[in-house]
């Protein structure tokens, strides 16, 4: 019996996606990968069905350099809502407990939210796709399942009140730069519970991850629009390329004999990384010729090890 021909084309690079309200990244992810008629697609950061914004998704080779941008910093706008807790922590929760809060100021947040700036220890929440025993958190929440979590450290850049609006339910409009691993519906329940009233997330947009920001994002809506009925490869020119989600990391640049040996997988000599790193640190690999081979790691005596490497088409 013959081998099951694979669906799709192979296609390689980053989608800079604008997920919308209303589904998951998986949905999102899916809806991308059909629209590109693509063999291989991963997303790099899970966004729940409320939020909105930026979700890189990765094809073909680029799915090896992910990593990357699961690692990298995130910048978020959110609205968190006080007077109010919710079981799963923002508003597609079910409410579990209301109180006035007419008496918050914006001048008591302001203050509460200067111990949420630096490195802090969270909680992750129960409905985050963090795995207990194989199983999301997300899933066992669902079914009233509740285990203990350990604190996490992460860092809070910056944590800035871009408006508020009092009343019984006051909202404030916040903007978060945080390392990977911050939970933003964790950081409302915390600042809430900080000042005695609760709060939940509201509305949450990613505004950037990594090196990538929200003015470069499209939406499945125009993508869709401008594929019409034409062939998949009409979209292409919205990729970014495949090393992108590494752009954070050195470039080094080497002869085709060298790059020959890393392509069998062996470790290299060139002085040149004395200039851009030291030993442990990694480096982007490209050709003379601007070919990009992937990732290595700087080893000792001025030599380079390759890491992960783009496949030769």
């Amino acid at each position: 019996m013959g081998r099951r021909p694979k669906w799709g084309r192979p296609v390689h690079g980053v989608l800079l996606l604008n997920k919308p309200a209303g589904i998951t990244a998986n949905d999102a992810l899916q809806k991308a990968k059909r629209l590109f008629f693509a063999n291989r697609a991963g997303h790099t950061g899970a966004l729940d069905p409320l939020a909105t914004g930026v979700l890189p998704i990765c094809f073909g080779e680029a799915t090896k350099f992910s990593q990357f941008l699961l690692d990298a910093d995130k910048r978020y706008r959110s609205t968190f809502c006080f007077g109010m807790t919710t079981a799963s922590g923002d508003a597609d929760g079910d409410v579990l407990e209301t109180k006035d809060a007419s008496g918050l100021t914006e001048q008591a947040v302001l203050k509460a939210m200067e111990a949420f700036r630096g490195r802090i220890k969270q909680v992750p929440s129960m409905y985050s796709a963090l795995k207990h025993k194989g199983q999301p958190l997300y899933k066992l929440a669902r079914q009233g399942i509740e285990v203990e979590r350990e604190a996490r450290e992460i860092e809070i850049f910056e944590f800035e009140l871009l408006g508020f609006t009092p009343g019984s339910q006051p909202r404030a409009e916040v903007e978060v730069h945080c390392s990977k691993g911050t939970y933003i519906r964790s950081i409302a329940e915390d600042l809430g519970q900080a000042l005695g009233v609760g709060a939940y997330v509201e509305q949450l947009h990613r505004s950037a991850a990594g090196p990538y920001d929200e003015t470069d994002a499209i939406t499945l809506e125009a993508l869709t629009e401008e594929r019409g009925e034409n062939a998949p490869e009409q979209l292409d020119h919205h990729l970014l390329p495949v090393d992108s989600p590494a752009t954070s990391l050195p470039k080094l640049t080497l002869p085709d004999d060298s790059g020959y040996y890393v392509r069998q997988g062996q470790s290299v000599m060139d002085l040149q990384v004395y200039r851009i790193g030291s030993e442990g640190d990694m480096v982007r690999l490209f050709l003379e010729n601007g070919d990009f081979l992937g990732v290595g790691e700087i080893t000792d005596e001025g030599c380079v090890a390759p890491r992960r490497l783009v496949s030769e088409t």
